[in-house]
């Protein structure tokens, strides 16, 4: 077994547990709006392009209806456990564990976090040490930071953070948490992260402030 395909069947047992009607911390998504991504992104990745926003984002909404209307909840579900197609990039192992492993972990917790009383899980050493390597290409995802930031971890206090400097910007923030909660606030689920920022309030102000559209 990979990190991704534990969290591959993981998700696919809370998203068959919850069913299609409950709230994520995607916005605007049910788990069965969720379960359809999950799906075009693994068997459609030209239709899943757009899934980021930009020019491509009206096709791929379109797309993922279109599925959504194809198939069962269960059949989505199903179809996701069952893992990408044969042909598909994300069927060879390797690619799989590297774009997934993050990929799931966060929609696991988009569907955990997205109601009430959740409590972070407890994941296992391998998880999270995975989880914390792959923070290193947060660059992407806060390329357009107002301030530079360092993500520091809370539970190993001799690893080194990644810093994150922002052109033009002559402050740095400190975001301290595990790489758990690290990688969700990187990935866009900031009020679902526990983490703590130190550093100029004026800088930590427009960090909370920054939208990431």
């Amino acid at each position: 077994m990979t990190h991704s395909r534990d969290e591959r069947l993981a998700l696919a047992a809370l998203l068959e547990e919850k069913g299609p009607q409950a709230p994520t911390l995607c916005e605007g998504w049910t788990t069965g709006d969720l379960a359809a991504h999950l799906v075009l992104r693994e068997s459609r990745p030209d239709a899943a392009a757009g899934v980021m926003g930009g020019p491509l984002a009206p096709y791929t909404a379109r797309m993922q209806q279109r599925l959504a209307a194809s198939k069962s909840y269960a059949e989505l579900v199903a179809a996701f456990r069952d893992g990408p197609p044969r042909l598909s990039v994300f069927a060879i192992p390797r690619a799989d564990e590297a774009a997934n492993t993050v990929e799931y972990f966060v929609h696991h917790e988009d569907v955990r976090r997205g109601g009430a009383d959740w409590e972070p899980r407890d994941l296992s050493a391998d998880l999270t040490e995975a989880l914390w390597k792959r923070l290193k290409g947060a660059r992407l995802f806060l390329r357009k930071l107002p301030v530079g930031v360092e993500l520091t971890r809370q539970d190993v206090a001799s690893a080194a953070p990644y810093r994150i400097i922002r052109k033009g910007s002559p402050h740095i923030v400190t975001v301290t948490g595990t790489p758990a909660e690290l990688t969700l606030w990187s990935m866009g689920r900031v009020t679902a992260s526990r983490v703590r920022f130190d550093g100029p309030k004026a800088a930590i102000n427009a960090l909370q402030a920054w939208g990431r559209g």
